[in-house]
């Protein structure tokens, strides 16, 4: 059973962490229509910094990002919040490490690109998940 968004009273906060900024700022936008309170970082490190000041209810990260990787990105999160539902971004050759991921606490994962009707769902799931 999905979720409408006109159903949902609190919006989701949702953190969307990956270094292709385009492809952050097109999602973040596309997602606040949908009833989501969005934050964006481009690196695991500015990701880090906001989860220290902010509360989140699901994270969308990307698994390859130069600076630091996702699983050590995700590892951190749940050392702050072990609570943090986690979606990991993969491309098509690192769905093993994505598989990973859940390993390590991840809440599932997605190829991209992926449809935002997809995302949305994960999303939702990962927010009922939390509660």
């Amino acid at each position: 059973m999905s979720v409408k968004e006109s159903d949902q009273r609190d919006p989701i906060r949702l953190l969307i962490v990956d270094d292709e900024v385009g492809f952050v700022n097109i999602l973040a936008k596309r997602l606040r229509r949908r009833n989501m309170e969005v934050a964006s970082a481009y690196t695991g490190t500015e990701a880090i910094q906001i989860l220290r000041k902010q509360d989140f209810d699901v994270a969308v990260l990307d698994l390859k990002m130069e600076e630091m990787d996702g699983i050590e990105v995700l590892k951190i999160f749940k050392k702050m919040d072990p609570k943090m539902v986690v979606i990991m971004l993969t491309g098509h050759g690192s769905e093993q490490a994505a598989r990973e991921g859940i390993e390590f606490g991840a809440f599932d994962y997605l190829t991209k690109p992926c449809e935002l009707e997809e995302l949305l769902a994960k999303i939702r799931e990962a927010y009922q998940e939390r509660k």
